[in-house]
């Protein structure tokens, strides 16, 4: 099976292969036998294609997993206190002073210390030098208020200048919303492959329960077989959770979500009091707004909220603060609340055990495909899932190679496949990938060009075909 170009099971080029066991239904040998051939053909090709962009995809995947740990190591002196104290300061101590230090930009949010050992940040958002969407992370010691220095900040965990990095090239290839298309052409196809190839598999050894020969081509096939197979789950995984936040496909599962009532709750920060945020603390880019962080963070303590937090400020002078959790990890801490500046009082909160199935589910697909739900245990899986597709990639093409023993393109595989598949079987089949490419529509998209330029080639080879036998 797999990710790689081949994932044809080893069988004759002519697609039929080894007969299948004397004991298999005479209609399930008969479908097979029809389908195989397509299925096979389609694996082939879009393995050919699209494994590029997953060798980019997984090279990358490996390197963000792992950047998690590294940044630990890379920021330890931002990240950490030097020597941990008896009491941590009042929060808006510890954002004055950070203010201090850098006056322009406008707080954003602040992340108090979430454990003994760990700083506080403070996010300016505005301030010079700094991309668009990103924030400058001002680190203070929460003992001491001192500042420990500062880093561009990127997203909602927090990902610092060696993960943003990483994360953008992973996603975009740093091109921007345009270099977005390659991440999702191979999440696209990703488990189009994979099914492909595990089904190929699993049939092959059904009917061929012996592998004769452990040289050579066969020995390729076996570890590219037995590690796809291996390996499957995790990608049809990483694909589907791949897809939820991509630009087209995103955007359907996102109206999907939508229709059926089914998106992540946000709390309601509109204050309470026709007072309510009037008393802002002088000065522009103030954090300090009516009764201030510290009694926000103690009425946002005392519905539950503990650490690690987020601190908003209130947008406008009609807004309120608003607390939420931030951590990613098993078990999640998403609850949020919304608190008057004017009175401390809290006036929503929004609780992540009462959000739709749907939501929870995304918010899980999300931070495991992204190495935060289990921590290092997630990260290393992440790890091996991408080395496994780099290695099923690399023996793919070397099969290629072997299949064609050394020639530019390898023997071709027939064509015409789609006509042999019976029309009781290939009506309905169409009909699901018609409505499966609507909703993902890089699959749609290139899935149809595979399909013309595989008639335009076997049309160019036809006629070529007429007119040596015209000259002989």
């Amino acid at each position: 099976m797999s990710t790689a170009p081949i994932a044809e099971t080893g069988e004759s080029p002519d697609g039929q292969g080894p007969p299948a066991p004397a004991d298999a239904p005479a209609p399930a040998r008969r479908a097979w036998s029809t389908l195989r051939p397509l299925v096979l053909r389609l694996h082939f090709y879009a393995g050919v294609l699209v494994a590029p962009f997953l060798l980019v995809a997984a090279a990358t995947g490996f390197l963000y997993a792992a950047s998690f740990q590294a940044e630990k190591f890379v920021y330890a002196h931002e990240l950490t206190v030097p020597e941990v104290g008896d009491t941590k300061l009042p929060i808006s101590e510890q954002v004055e002073a950070a203010r201090k230090e850098y006056p322009q930009g406008t707080v954003s949010a602040v992340r108090p210390s979430p454990e003994d050992d760990a700083t506080t940040r403070v996010l300016l958002s505005g301030t010079p030098g700094v991309a668009e969407g990103h924030t400058l992370a001002v680190f203070v010691d929460p003992y001491t208020a001192k500042v420990r220095g500062s880093l561009e900040q990127y997203g909602s965990t927090g990902a610092l200048p060696l993960r943003t990095w990483i994360d953008e090239f992973h996603r975009d290839l740093h091109l921007g919303e345009n270099g977005r298309l390659y991440s999702e052409l191979a999440a696209s196809w990703l488990w189009v492959i994979a099914g492909g190839g595990l089904v190929l598999w699993l049939a092959r050894r059904r009917s061929q329960r012996k592998v004769r020969g452990t040289t050579g081509r066969r020995r390729t096939l076996g570890l590219h077989g037995t590690v796809g197979v291996w390996a499957a789950l995790g990608f049809f995984f990483l694909s589907a959770t791949g897809l939820t936040w991509s630009a087209y496909a995103g955007a359907n599962v996102e109206d999907l979500k939508t229709a059926l009532g089914q998106t992540t709750p946000a709390v309601s920060a509109a204050a309470g009091g026709e007072h309510a945020g009037h008393d802002a603390a002088a000065g522009s880019g103030g954090s300090e707004h009516g009764v201030g962080l510290d009694k926000v963070l103690a009425a946002a303590r005392a519905k539950g909220l503990g650490d690690p937090v987020e601190i908003v400020p209130p947008a406008d002078d009609s807004s309120a603060y608003v607390v939420k959790q931030i951590q990613r990890s098993w078990p999640e801490k998403q609850d949020a609340a919304a608190v008057d500046p004017a009175t401390g009082e809290v006036t929503d909160v929004v609780r992540f055990a009462d959000y739709p199935v749907l939501a929870k589910l995304t918010r899980w697909g999300i931070d495991a495909h992204t190495g935060v739900l289990f921590g290092i245990a997630n990260q290393i899986v992440l790890m091996g899932l991408a080395l496994s597709l780099i290695l099923l990639i690399v023996w793919g093409y070397r099969m290629w190679w072997q299949r064609g023993r050394g020639s530019a393109f390898g023997r071709p595989l027939p064509r015409g496949a789609w006509q042999q598949v019976p029309p009781q079987i290939l009506v309905p089949l169409m009909a699901g990938v018609a409505v499966l490419g609507y909703f993902v529509p890089l699959f749609g998209i290139t899935l149809a060009a595979f399909i013309v330029v595989d008639v335009v080639l076997g049309e160019i080879a036809h006629r070529r075909g007429k007119r040596s036998y015209a000259d002989s």
